[in-house]
C-alpha cells in the first residue's frame, strides 16, 4: 500500500502553490485551495486502495484541464510534486494516469477548437458575400491568436499559410516556411505507415486524420507533436486545402518517457526490473511457435553475509557493480539482463539458438563475477549461482518458463553454489513427486495410509526365530505402496518423521501384545527404527513409556534401532534420552553398523545391548570365487569384538544358505534378511510361529 509523507490539507496547499506559479485560474485562492482539496481526497484515496485506482486518478488531470490550466509546465510540476510528497510502488502508476488524464483532456480540448476552425474555413470559403467576410473574420482571428500551431497546405501538402505559433514550434521564420512541403518537416527514418495517413488524404479516400509523431526542427532537432488534419474540398469535392494543427508535446512525451523508465527500471542498478523483464518475455513467446527463448536465472551467494556484516551501503553497491558486470555481458538487441530483486538477476535470450548458447552465457557470467570488486576499501569476492532455462515457445508460457528457471536455480544452489545447473524434466519430476509426498504426508499420518510389515529375525545357532522387525510402508492413493526409501528421508526433512515414528512404535508394541496373547514366551521381540531426529524430542523417553504401558508389554519385548552414525553423534539431551529409554528397560542396537566410523571407546559407554552388521558386507561371505575375503575377516572381527563388549550380533542382508552357514561359524548370534522372509503382514510371522509349534510337537 502506498503512502504519504505528508497530510492532505498540506499536500493541498503546496499544490495551488504550483498551480498558481504554473498557470492562471479566474478563481481566489480561498476557492481554488478547496477545488484542489477535493482533488487531493482523490489521490489519498488512490493511493490507500489495494491496488492503483488509475481511473479515478485520471479524472483528476481532467479536471486541472478544466480549471484552464493547460500548460506543459502545470503538468510538469504536478508530476514533480507527486514524486516529492508520496512514495510507494503505486506511485509510478498514479503520476502515470495523471498524465493520461490531463493529456486526454487537453487534447479533446485542441479537438473543439479544431473543429470549431475548421467550420470557420469551411464557412469562410462557402456562401454569400457577407457570411463569406464574416467567417474569414473570425478565422483570420483564431488564426493569427490560437497558442497552437496551425497550418494550410494545398491538396499536395505544399505550405501556404502557417501562424506565428506554428513558426515558432519549429524555429522557422513565417516567409521561410510559406512555399516548403510538409515532407521537408519529416523527421528522418519515419516509419512509412505514418505517411499513409496523409497519401489517402491527398487522394481524397479520408476527410481526417489524428496522430503523434516525431518531425523536424529548422536545427535538425526532434519536435513531438500532436497533429490534426482536415481536408477541404472545393464545390466538386475534389481536395483543395488542408488545415493542420498542431501541439507541441515534447516535454510531455519526455515526461512520459521518463515515467516509462521508472516504471520498467530499477532504481538502483538501472537495469530493467521485473515488469519489463515480464513484457520482453511474453513478447519473445508472442513470436511464434518456431521461435525459441533461454533463460539464465541468477542469485548471488552469501549476500546476506555482506549486508549484515559490512552494511547495506556496501551492498547495494556491490549490486550495482554486480549489474554493471553483467550489462557489459549483454549487448545483443536479443538479450535483456533485468534485476528481478534483492540480489537476484536474470538474463533473457529471445530467439535463442540453442542450450549451448545459454550454457555459453552462463559460463561467461560466473566468470564475470569472479574478479573481486573493491568497495569502500574492502575487496569483494561475490559467486552466484545460476538457473538455466532453454526451449522452443511451443507447448509452454512464460509462467512455466520461469517457474522452471526458478527450480533450476534452487538445484544449482542445493548442489553447492558458483555453478550452473540446467533444467531437467525428469529430476524436475522427481521433485514434484517429493513435493506432492511431502505435502500429503501430514494427512496421510491422520487417515492410516500408513502400515507396517515384519521381516524374521532368526537365532543362527538352532534357526528359530527370535525377532521380527517392523519396517514401515505407505499405501499412497496415487503412487502405490511406497517403502521406507522412497519417504523417510522426506520426513525427516519435514520433522513428520516424529508422529510417523510414533505411530509405528505405537502399532508394533500393540503387534507385540497381540503376539504375547497368541504364543507367550515364543512371542518375539520387535525391533523399531528410531530416526536421529527422534532422539531430539524432549518427550521421547516419556511417550516410549506411555506407549508400552498402553500395549501392557514389558520393556524388553521392544527393541530400538539407530543408524550408526546417528548413535555415534549422540551427545547431550540425545544421548541422555537414550540412556532414559534403557533405564525403561528398553533394548537399543546399531543399525547397519561397519559403514561408517565407530569409536569403539565411546561405544563402551553408550547404553547398547546389540549391532546389526551392515547387509553390503554379506557379498564377500558368498560361496563363490569371487567372494571377497576381505568382509570375512571384517565380519570375524566386528563379531569378536562386539562379544568381548557384550553386544549381541544380527546380520542383515542374508540370502545365500553360504552367508548364513559362514556367519554362523564365525560366531554371529542371529541374522535377517531374504534367505529367511521378505518383510511380510503380521500373519506371515505368525504362520512361521505356527510351523514352528508343529515342528516341535512332532518331535
Amino acid at each position: 500500500m502506498d503512502t504519504a509523507p505528508v497530510g492532505p490539507d498540506a499536500f493541498a496547499e503546496r499544490w495551488t502553490g504550483v498551480l498558481v506559479s504554473t498557470g492562471y485560474v479566474a478563481l481566489d485562492r480561498a476557492t481554488l485551495v478547496g477545488r484542489v482539496r477535493g482533488l487531493t481526497d482523490v489521490v489519498y484515496a488512490a493511493l490507500a486502495a489495494p491496488e492503483p485506482d488509475t481511473a479515478a486518478v485520471e479524472k483528476v488531470g481532467t479536471a486541472l484541464v478544466e480549471l484552464s490550466l493547460t500548460g506543459a509546465a502545470t503538468l510538469a510540476a504536478s508530476v514533480r510534486l507527486f514524486g516529492e510528497l508520496l512514495s510507494g510502488p503505486h506511485l509510478p502508476a498514479l503520476q502515470g494516469a495523471l498524465t493520461s488524464g490531463f493529456v486526454a483532456a487537453q487534447q479533446e480540448r485542441i479537438f473543439r477548437d479544431q473543429e470549431a476552425i475548421r467550420r470557420a474555413a469551411l464557412e469562410a470559403r462557402r456562401g454569400v458575400e457577407a457570411a463569406l467576410l464574416a467567417s474569414e473574420a473570425r478565422f483570420r482571428a483564431m488564426f493569427t491568436q490560437a497558442a497552437i500551431g496551425i497550418v494550410i497546405t494545398d491538396a499536395v501538402g505544399t505550405l501556404l499559410e502557417v501562424n506565428a505559433a506554428f513558426a515558432a514550434m519549429f524555429g522557422y521564420p513565417e516567409a521561410e516556411l510559406v512555399g516548403m512541403s510538409a515532407a521537408d518537416l519529416r523527421f528522418p527514418d519515419e516509419p512509412a505507415a505514418m505517411r499513409e495517413p496523409f497519401a489517402e488524404m491527398v487522394a481524397g479516400e479520408r476527410d481526417h486524420y489524428r496522430m503523434e509523431r516525431l518531425l523536424k526542427r529548422a536545427d535538425g532537432t526532434g519536435l513531438w507533436v500532436d497533429q490534426s488534419v482536415s481536408l477541404v474540398r472545393d464545390e466538386n469535392g475534389a481536395p483543395r486545402f488542408m488545415v493542420g494543427m498542431m501541439e507541441d508535446i515534447t516535454e510531455r512525451h519526455s515526461l512520459e518517457e521518463r515515467l516509462r523508465h521508472q516504471a520498467n527500471h530499477d532504481p538502483l542498478t538501472g537495469l530493467g526490473n521485473r515488469a519489463l523483464f515480464s513484457e520482453r518475455l511474453a513478447a519473445a513467446f508472442a513470436l511464434g511457435e518456431e521461435n525459441r527463448v533461454g533463460v539464465c536465472y541468477l542469485d548471488l551467494d552469501g549476500f546476506k553475509v555482506i549486508n549484515d556484516s559490512l552494511g547495506h551501503d556496501v551492498g547495494d553497491e556491490l549490486l550495482v557493480a554486480v549489474a554493471a558486470r553483467l550489462d557489459a555481458l549483454v549487448t545483443a538487441p536479443n538479450r535483456l539482463v533485468a534485476r528481478m530483486g534483492g540480489d537476484e538477476f536474470v538474463v533473457l535470450v529471445e530467439q535463442s539458438t540453442g542450450r549451448d548458447e545459454l550454457v555459453d552465457l552462463a559460463e561467461r557470467i560466473l566468470a564475470a563475477l569472479a574478479e573481486p570488486v573493491s568497495i569502500g576499501g574492502h575487496r569483494l569476492s561475490v559467486s552466484a549461482s545460476i538457473g538455466v532455462v532453454e526451449r522452443p515457445v511451443a507447448g509452454t508460457s512464460p509462467a512455466e518458463t520461469m517457474r522452471d528457471a526458478d527450480v533450476t536455480l534452487y538445484w544449482a544452489k542445493a548442489d553447492g553454489k558458483n555453478r550452473w545447473a540446467d533444467y531437467d524434466p525428469d529430476r524436475n519430476a522427481r521433485e514434484v513427486a517429493r513435493f506432492t509426498l511431502s505435502a500429503r504426508m501430514p494427512a496421510a499420518v491422520e487417515s492410516e495410509e500408513f502400515y507396517v510389515d515384519y521381516q524374521p529375525i532368526v537365532r543362527l545357532a538352532d534357526g528359530s526365530l527370535v525377532g521380527v522387525e517392523a519396517l514401515v510402508r505407505w499405501a499412497h492413493p496415487e503412487f502405490g505402496r511406497l517403502g521406507p526409501d522412497q519417504f523417510i528421508g522426506l520426513a525427516e526433512e519435514t520433522g513428520l518423521i516424529v508422529p510417523i515414528g510414533r505411530w509405528v512404535l505405537r502399532e508394533a508394541a500393540g503387534q507385540a501384545r497381540r503376539w504375547r496373547d497368541a504364543y507367550g514366551c515364543r512371542a518375539p521381540r520387535v525391533s523399531v527404527n528410531l530416526a536421529a531426529r527422534q532422539t531430539e524430542e524432549p518427550t521421547l523417553v516419556a511417550d516410549v513409556g506411555t506407549i508400552l504401558a498402553a500395549a501392557d508389554i514389558p520393556a524388553n519385548a521392544i527393541q530400538l534401532e539407530l543408524t550408526e552414525s546417528a548413535i555415534m553423534e549422540t551427545t547431550g539431551k540425545p544421548l541422555a534420552a537414550l540412556h532414559g529409554l534403557a533405564d525403561l528397560g528398553v533394548r537399543i542396537a546399531i543399525d547397519d553398523f561397519g559403514t561408517g566410523y565407530s569409536n569403539l571407546a565411546y561405544l563402551r559407554h553408550l547404553p547398547v545391548h546389540a549391532i546389526k552388521l551392515a547387509g553390503s558386507f554379506m557379498e564377500g561371505l558368498r560361496g563363490i570365487p569371487a567372494a571377497d575375503p576381505a568382509d570375512s575377516q571384517i565380519v570375524t572381527s566386528l563379531v569378536s569384538l562386539a562379544h568381548v563388549l557384550g553386544l549381541e550380533v544380527i546380520a542383515e542382508g542374508v540370502e545365500e544358505p553360504q552367508q548364513a552357514d559362514r556367519l554362523g561359524a564365525i560366531g554371529c548370534d542371529s541374522a535377517q534378511g531374504w534367505l529367511y522372509a521378505k518383510p511380510g503382514p503380521p500373519e506371515e510371522i505368525e504362520r512361521w510361529l505356527d510351523a514352528t509349534a508343529d515342528v516341535t510337537a512332532g518331535r
